[in-house]
């Protein structure tokens, strides 16, 4: 008779089989190929089984995306937290790097989280990571407010106001960055539109044929970026 330690054990080790095996799927034949009963063919089990593991495919899905999104926002904040708070720039580029280098080696997780939405796939409320989602806006919010001192001088006139922006977004940086205007947020957005506008291009494939050194491109963005926002682009 198995134990009930030994029991949630192996349903754990199963659980992360169903994942991964489901991430090689996905890798393979696109967001498509990711059925329970392909999960189930492939690791000998019948599909009735998989069932008492997840009930559906989207159940599946979401604690893949879940899994997936908090894994890259757990690394990028190690690598932000091993930095001095006051070296924005530094953080900035911390942020930056570790994200392209998360996306270039995780490319299936990248197109799972931020690619063209899974069909037929119906994320709960709230949406699939929600959690992970407020850390990575809080993330950048935090990182834009320490630059906004050298910053808030260089943005357009554009009038922003706290009703451009969700109330969720809105409510949350409102308590934890009190006096931080609404056009900070706005600036936080287009910060992570150019982190990751060059990094999707890149997994995609679109600039296989125009750069054989994508990694300098970016690099070169993001100092870039910093230094638009009137910081030291450093290293």
């Amino acid at each position: 008779m198995i134990d009930g330690s030994r029991r949630e054990r192996l349903r754990a080790q199963t659980v992360r089989e169903i994942k991964e095996t489901a991430m090689a799927l996905l890798a393979e034949g696109g967001p498509g190929a990711v059925t329970l009963r392909a999960i189930a063919r492939r690791m000998g089990m019948t599909a009735g089984a998989l069932y008492g593991y997840y009930a559906t495919r989207d159940d599946l899905l979401t604690a893949l995306i879940d899994d997936v999104y908090t894994g890259l926002i757990d690394e990028i904040d190690e690598a932000c937290g091993a930095l001095p708070a006051e070296d924005a720039a530094g953080r900035l580029l911390a942020w930056a790097e570790t994200f392209r280098g998360w996306a270039t080696a995780n490319p299936e997780g990248f197109r799972l989280v931020y690619g063209e939405p899974v069909p037929d796939y119906r994320p709960p409320p709230g949406g699939p990571a929600p959690e992970a989602e407020r850390r990575a806006c809080a993330g950048l919010v935090t990182l834009v407010a320490a630059a906004w001192p050298h910053a808030a001088g260089r943005q357009p006139e554009g009038g922003h106001d706290w009703s451009d922006f969700g109330p969720g977004l809105a409510d949350e940086v409102r308590a934890s960055h009190p006096g931080l205007p609404p056009a900070a947020v706005a600036l936080a957005l287009r910060v992570w539109g150019r982190m990751h506008g060059l990094v999707a291009l890149e997994v995609h494939g679109h600039l296989r044929t125009q750069t054989r050194h994508p990694e300098k491109l970016y690099r070169e963005e993001i100092r870039d970026l910093i230094t638009s926002l009137g910081l030291p682009a450093g290293r």
